[in-house]
């Protein structure tokens, strides 16, 4: 049986596109032509300038690989689990998550404890730039686009860029700084480093292929993860993170919400057995005690 994989075309997301056919040939036999490419171009790929915040939030990365499953052309999309929104359309389900890569957010170019004062930073991340600032409120920072290539290219114009720890690890470059950033100190976003693949809701014979390559403990911590965000919102107006870790059979879920500039940020961490009422939870301690709707209000 052969599947058609929607996928952007960049060099990252075509790579997660193969290791996913190479997790299913391990499961299910047979080898990576058993999963064909639908290369799909979307509205983040094709404007690479515009601050992605300013054009309507993650979704501008799966709307068109969604639709391309939606209306036939494919079988399956391969996200980035931190471009999904915190919402699934109407006929897709989001059937399988794969064992999770590094969930860090990098430091390429310098280490960040030895940045010095005023540092200029260039990330496209509301949620990266609001963090760092929280914790260096000296710092500069600009806009940061393209594919990953064209965002180390900046390296040398900043004294440094953040991007996804994952993304080097996959396409196995290694820049000569990269400072892997704890999740004490930088918060990562829903479901950074896994990855989320979709397909229709009445495809049972695909379904039943693509739960094999479920890995429950990545499903439980990034459900819980999913659950935060769309008790926010779905897609926050406000840098807004997440990063849950399994501790002894429950999920420890850590949730942050922060103003645009930094200079107030809340977070909240509990533990749970069911992963969706536990993202809820974090989410709602936010908004309802920690102020968290009072920012949003602001913000708005």
């Amino acid at each position: 049986m052969t599947l058609r994989a929607a996928t952007r075309g960049s060099a990252l997301a075509r790579w997660q596109t193969s290791h996913v056919a190479r997790l299913l040939a391990a499961a299910v036999g047979g080898d990576d032509a058993d999963v064909a490419e639908v290369i799909v171009s979307t509205a983040g790929d094709r404007d690479a300038v515009t601050p992605i915040h300013s054009m309507g939030g993650k979704g501008v990365f799966v709307k068109e690989v969604q639709a391309a499953v939606l209306d036939g052309r494919a079988d399956l999309a391969v996200h980035s689990g931190k471009d999904l929104p915190a919402g699934t359309p109407d006929g897709l389900v989001l059937v399988a998550v794969p064992e999770r890569a590094d969930p860090r957010d990098a430091l390429v170019g310098a280490r960040f404890a030895e940045l010095p004062v005023g540092a200029h930073i260039a990330t496209g991340s509301v949620r990266r730039r609001a963090q760092l600032a929280w914790h260096r409120p000296d710092l500069r920072f600009s806009e940061l686009r393209g594919n990953i290539a064209t965002r180390l290219d900046k390296v040398a114009d900043h004294d440094a860029i953040v991007m996804a720890a994952a993304a080097l690890d996959r396409l196995a470059l290694d820049p000569p700084i990269v400072d892997r950033i704890d999740p004490t100190i930088m918060i990562p976003q829903v479901a950074q480093g896994a990855l989320a693949i979709e397909c229709r809701a009445d495809d049972a014979e695909t379904i039943a292929m693509l739960r094999r390559i479920e890995h429950e403990p990545t499903r439980r911590v990034v459900d819980a993860e999913r659950a935060f965000l769309h008790e926010l919102g779905g897609d926050c107006d406000l840098p807004a993170g997440a990063h849950g870790v399994l501790v002894d059979g429950e999920v420890e879920l850590v949730g942050m919400l922060s103003s645009l500039d930094g200079r107030v940020m809340i977070r909240d961490r509990r533990r749970g057995f069911a992963a969706d009422e536990l993202g809820r939870a974090v989410a709602r301690f936010l908004l309802d005690d920690a102020g968290g709707a009072d920012l949003l209000a602001d913000a708005r």
